[in-house]
Parts: structure tokens; C-alpha cells; sequence
């Protein structure tokens, strides 16, 4: 009886952390997901860049000029959460860490985009050299 319980114990132990593992996120720039999108698509990944929120442009950038200028394949189309959305003029046009699931063959509005994050878990606003870093319970996160 005691190796029954035992054993199960295990069992629920390995689920656990398997489960733990499989959600924790990846740190990978926008410049491997967009040159390597097989090797992320469908993982969860953390990654910095400047966003840009609007109607049929939400997408995160390799670098705001990327943005400014229009060269939409150096950026990801991003989903944004309702709670994104409602912080619109906080995080619009400005470097974020965004973490979500990375999807290759999604290139949102048209196909302009070079991939997509979707179920956006994680959205906090990447703040310059020098100023203090926002702390975790600033960061939007979704349920």
C-alpha cells in the first residue's frame, strides 16, 4: 500500500512539474523568431520590441524606425488583450515586454507581418536606461 502511495505521489510530482515546464516561457529576441519561426512556433516566448497598438496594426517592432517607416517583416503582429487595449495610451508606441504564444504561419492583417503572438499572458512596458523598472505587479497580466 505504501508503494502504491508512493508511487502515485511520484507520478503527480513528474505531471507537475512537466506541466510547470511546458508554460514557462522562453526569452528570444525578435530577430531568432522571425529568422528561425519553426524552431518557436507554438511556444511560449518572451520577447522586447516597440509596439505600435491600432486597428488592423497591432505589432510589436524590431526597433521603433521599423515602425516609422513601415517595414512590417521586421515585426510580429501581436494580439492585444482587452486589458492592453484598455491601457492604450500607457503602452502604445513604446518598447514592451510581451509574452505569449508564438505562431508562425499567422501573419496577421493582409499577411504583412512576419508571424504573430497570440494569448498574450504577460504586456509590461520596457522602460529606458536609467529609469526605474516597473515592478512585476505593474505588468498587465491575463487570466
Amino acid at each position: 500500500m505504501k508503494t502504491c502511495a508512493a508511487f502515485l505521489f511520484v507520478l503527480m510530482l513528474s505531471w507537475y512539474v512537466l506541466a510547470q515546464a511546458a508554460i514557462e516561457p522562453i526569452d528570444v529576441s525578435l530577430v531568432r523568431l522571425i529568422s528561425n519561426p519553426k524552431d518557436y512556433d507554438g511556444k511560449v516566448v518572451r520577447v522586447i520590441g516597440f509596439v505600435n497598438l491600432e486597428f488592423e496594426g497591432n505589432a510589436i517592432y524590431l526597433h521603433e524606425d521599423d515602425y516609422r517607416h513601415c517595414i512590417c517583416k521586421n515585426a510580429l503582429w501581436i494580439e492585444a488583450t482587452d486589458e492592453m487595449n484598455a491601457k492604450k495610451a500607457e503602452f502604445n508606441q513604446r518598447y514592451m515586454l510581451i509574452q505569449g504564444t508564438f505562431n508562425a504561419k499567422e501573419t496577421g492583417h493582409m499577411g504583412l507581418w512576419s508571424g504573430s503572438i497570440q494569448k498574450i499572458s504577460k504586456a509590461q512596458v520596457w522602460l529606458e536606461k536609467g529609469e526605474n523598472r516597473m515592478n512585476e505587479k505593474d505588468a498587465v497580466k491575463v487570466k
